[in-house]
């Protein structure tokens, strides 16, 4: 039986250069056991270089997302600028990993530059890209990580307001959540309560875990009525009660 890698080992395979795959899973590694290594920051944000490439090998663009995430899980200050920058990469994942781990950083430096990939409001970067499914930005992420940053500003709840009314309810529900993190008023709550009965059970999934997001307590009742799969209502709950 192979032996499980250990930390010196994953930061050894995230800085070799001929194994991507050994990167990908090192980088994934490094973010989901909160690694406290003094080299991880720094290899993860050297995988970035990747993106600068043109064309960007689809492998070395694999690790970088994996690092993207990590560097979230790990909220070092030293990846916001590095983040931050890659909010204006075409790659559309880029973005919306981008604007997730800036989420968790939640530094009111990065509040800015999410503002401003959501211009335009529903029409603008909530519309459709004409030959995707995909809107023009990545919405559901771009407003969670600013309700998770929680600068509750007049021009950040300006921003998110008309994504109340988009035609998607995973749009409405990010809405939503952030509205309700930023002003605490429960109205918002009772909206993304009532998206816990839409017939579609990803919007339903999407709902529950943003409610245990908000730390809205007063959902609790609902969450454990929902019809979710038990493991996830758990998930919501004890978001809840983190909060």
């Amino acid at each position: 039986m192979t032996e499980p890698l250990n930390e010196t080992q994953v930061i050894a395979n995230l800085g070799q250069t001929t194994d991507p795959s050994a990167q990908y899973y090192a980088a994934w590694w490094l973010g989901k056991m909160r690694s406290r290594h003094p080299e991880a920051i720094p290899l993860l944000l050297k995988t970035l270089k990747a993106l600068e490439q043109q064309p960007v090998d689809p492998e070395r663009r694999g690790v970088a997302l994996n690092a993207i995430r990590a560097l979230g899980k790990l909220r070092s200050p030293m990846a916001l600028t590095p983040l931050c920058e890659l909010l204006n990469s075409t790659d559309y994942s880029v973005r919306e990993e981008a604007a997730r781990s800036l989420g968790k950083l939640q530094d009111p430096a990065a509040v800015e530059g999410l503002r401003r990939l959501l211009k335009g409001g529903i029409d603008g970067a909530g519309g459709e890209q004409s030959d995707s499914a995909l809107l023009r930005e990545p919405c559901e992420a771009l407003i969670e990580a600013l309700g998770d940053i929680g600068l509750s500003s007049a021009g950040t709840l300006d921003t998110i307001r008309p994504f109340v009314n988009h035609s998607r309810p995973l749009i409405r529900a990010a809405a939503c959540r952030a509205l309700l993190q930023l002003t605490g008023e429960s109205s918002w709550g009772v909206q993304l309560t009532e998206l816990l009965n839409h017939p579609e059970a990803l919007v339903r999934r999407g709902a529950l875990l943003d409610l245990g997001a908000t730390g809205w307590t007063a959902a609790g009742s609902a969450i454990s009525a929902a019809a979710v799969e038990p493991s996830l209502k758990l998930v919501a709950l004890r978001g809840l009660a983190e909060h």
